[in-house]
């Protein structure tokens, strides 16, 4: 009875992490400050930023812009609405491809992972060896 318990319940866990979740759906950043809304676009997983905890630009009192994006032609554009994401499907509940990060202007490789209905993990690298990775959770 014992070898059908535990042979059960190790069933129920990988199942469990085969089906960790849907990655549609919006998520908050790990500082709280940002929330992506993740969506199918096609092929790809699309990130989009749909809300900001500080929506107003301090230094101007209107809404913040991509202004440390590297193309000045691009500086102007609100953040609210900005197209951040693009990840294509590389093994269970993991995404990978790029994300922009409007903080610092930059493009980085990344993975997502989602750990579980309410949790994913995210990992950006430069020149794939100076990685730093987050926990997003799900958005209410």
């Amino acid at each position: 009875m014992k070898r059908v318990t535990a042979a059960v319940f190790g069933l129920i866990v990988l199942s469990s992490a085969a089906y960790a979740g849907a990655p549609e759906g919006t998520w908050l950043s790990h500082d709280g400050g940002t929330k992506v809304r993740l969506s199918d676009c096609g092929s790809k997983l699309c990130g989009t930023v749909v809300w900001l905890n500080e929506p107003v630009d301090q230094a101007t009192g209107r809404p913040k812009t991509d202004k440390h994006n590297p193309d000045p032609g691009k500086r102007a554009r609100p953040l609210i609405g900005l197209h951040v994401a693009s990840l294509t499907a590389s093994g269970p509940n993991q995404w990978s491809g790029r994300i922009y990060n409007a903080d610092d202007g930059r493009t980085y490789q990344a993975s997502f992972e989602v750990q579980d209905d309410h949790t994913a993990r995210v990992e950006g690298c430069v020149l794939a060896v100076l990685c730093k990775s987050h926990s997003w959770t799900r958005a209410k």
